[in-house]
Formats: C-alpha cells, sequence, structure tokens
C-alpha cells in the first residue's frame, strides 16, 4: 500500500503541474488550448536530443528548453491568438475560436514531430537506478522529477501571492473589465500568462522525458488529463489543480496496483464524473449565477 501511495503522489504532483500551466492560460487569457500537450512532447523530444546527442542533463537542459517555450509561447500568441482576441466580442465567443485554432495548431505541430521522429516511441536512461525513501524503494528519477515539481510549484505560488505582477495576473483573472480600470495592461498580462503556462508545460515535459516513454502523438494524452485535473479542480485555482492532480494520481496508481492497469482510464473519467455531480464548478471553483 505504502508505494502504491508513494507512486500516486509522485504521478499526481506531475498531473498538478502539468496542469497547472493550462489553468494559467485559460483562466487568466481564457485560451482554451487543446493544442498544449503537443508543446509538453516537444519540450520531451528537446530534452532527449539534448541528453543523448550532447550528454547534457536533463534537469541542466530545463534552463534551455523552458526559455525557449515561453518565447514560443509569446510569439503564437501575439501573431496568431490577439487578433483572434481583439475580435471576440466577449469571452465565450474567444473561448469557441480559441478552441478551433488551437486544434488547428495541434495538428500542425504533431505532423512535424511525426515528420521529424517518425511514430516510435522514444526513451532515454536518466538516474535509473532505485533508491530508499520512507522506507520504501523508488527510482530516483521519478523521486527527483518530484523534487523539481515542488519547487516549481512552490515558486509558481509565491510568484502569484508575493508580488504585484502576481496580483495583476490575478486581478485579470478575476476581471479583465475592471482591471483595466487600475491601470492592469491586460493584453500584455494575457500574453505573459499564456507564454508562462507554456513554458510550465515544457517543464513538464522534460520532467515526464526522464522516466516515461512517449511518441509524437502522445501530446492528446497529456492534454486530455489536464483538462481533467483543470476541471476538476475549479478553472483558475491552483489550489484546485493540486489537488485533483494528487487525487487523479492516487487513485491512478491504486488501481493499477490492486485491481487492473486498464482501468486506469476508465477510474480517471469516474472520477471527473463523481466530482463534476457533486460541484460542478469543481473542487475549488465558484459557481456563476
Amino acid at each position: 500500500m505504502t508505494i502504491a501511495i508513494l507512486t500516486g503522489l509522485m504521478l499526481g504532483g506531475m498531473y498538478a503541474l502539468i496542469a497547472m500551466g493550462l489553468t494559467l492560460q485559460y483562466g487568466v487569457a481564457r485560451i482554451m488550448n487543446l493544442s498544449y500537450g503537443e508543446f509538453l512532447i516537444a519540450a520531451a523530444f528537446a530534452s532527449h536530443w539534448l541528453f543523448t546527442g550532447w550528454a547534457i542533463s536533463p534537469f541542466v537542459g530545463l534552463a534551455v528548453v523552458v526559455p525557449l517555450a515561453f518565447v514560443l509561447n509569446f510569439a503564437i500568441y501575439k501573431l496568431l491568438l490577439t487578433p483572434l482576441v481583439r475580435r471576440a466580442p466577449n469571452r465565450d465567443a474567444l473561448e469557441v475560436d480559441s478552441i478551433l485554432a488551437t486544434f488547428g495548431l495541434t495538428f500542425v505541430i504533431q505532423g512535424s514531430m511525426l515528420a521529424l521522429f517518425g511514430g516510435a516511441y522514444y526513451s532515454y536512461s536518466f538516474l535509473a537506478f532505485p533508491v530508499q525513501f520512507v522506507g520504501e524503494t523508488v527510482a530516483a528519477n521519478r523521486l527527483a522529477a518530484l523534487g523539481i515539481t515542488i519547487l516549481l510549484g512552490l515558486a509558481l505560488y509565491l510568484a502569484l501571492t508575493r508580488t504585484r505582477a502576481g496580483t495583476a495576473v490575478r486581478a485579470v483573472a478575476v476581471d479583465p473589465f475592471a482591471a483595466q480600470l487600475v491601470a492592469i495592461n491586460v493584453p500584455q498580462a494575457s500574453a505573459l500568462t499564456f507564454a508562462l503556462g507554456g513554458a510550465l508545460a515544457a517543464a513538464a515535459g522534460v520532467l515526464i522525458s526522464t522516466f516515461l516513454t512517449f511518441s509524437a502523438s502522445s501530446g492528446v494524452v497529456f492534454t486530455m488529463k489536464a483538462l481533467i485535473v483543470v476541471v476538476m479542480g475549479g478553472v483558475g485555482n491552483m489550489l484546485g489543480c493540486l489537488v485533483a492532480g494528487l487525487a487523479l494520481g492516487l487513485s491512478e496508481a491504486l488501481v493499477a496496483s490492486y485491481v487492473d492497469p486498464g482501468l486506469t482510464l476508465a477510474v480517471n473519467f469516474a472520477l471527473f464524473l463523481a466530482v463534476l455531480l457533486v460541484k460542478p464548478a469543481g473542487l475549488f471553483g465558484r459557481a456563476t449565477r
């Protein structure tokens, strides 16, 4: 039981990190980014290339991949999504337009990765040895990934709650029109938050690549799980992402260990539906009137 819970916590921590980027993009910029998982997989391939081709540690590679992902997502927001934002009459219309635009972007990115890497599964051996942790044997790469995930999550929390920029971001998430009245540059805040969400996706991709196999078509799985966590936790709520991610990871680990690994996806959706039946706005979401 202990090893299953520990595995679930490590997996849930990764799910929470993945979903934090998407909840920033949707909760603040109001962009439902269906290509989110493709950016994660692209970062995993970049980490694989840096490690196998240049012997650069994935943890060092974070310093290269994450800033590049930030710049790329900022450019995508400015060039592709800003015209949609300007012409959308309201936030609901923007959501629909962004779904269509990023759905098309998904195929562009996935097709490019298939052309470059093919449909094979990739992995590499990094910190692939067992270590003792709280009396159990776990893989060192998973434990290290969990440690970095905790640091990134803590840094994001402090940035959003202890800085003026973070306060501005939260104000835009609550009411972008009121935020303009207090001299907050809403378009710029939305662009930077979208880019930050993409950077978090890249960080998650690098960390996941150290202990999971992946392929060019794996992105949709991570997009789906990120959406489940975001909706379960409550759109735009970071604490909700953490709780929902941990719940999803624990349920997967326990079912895989004691029931049947083939049922993990079914349990994901069962948990998702159960939460929405009880709290339609998510665990920490606010019901709209």
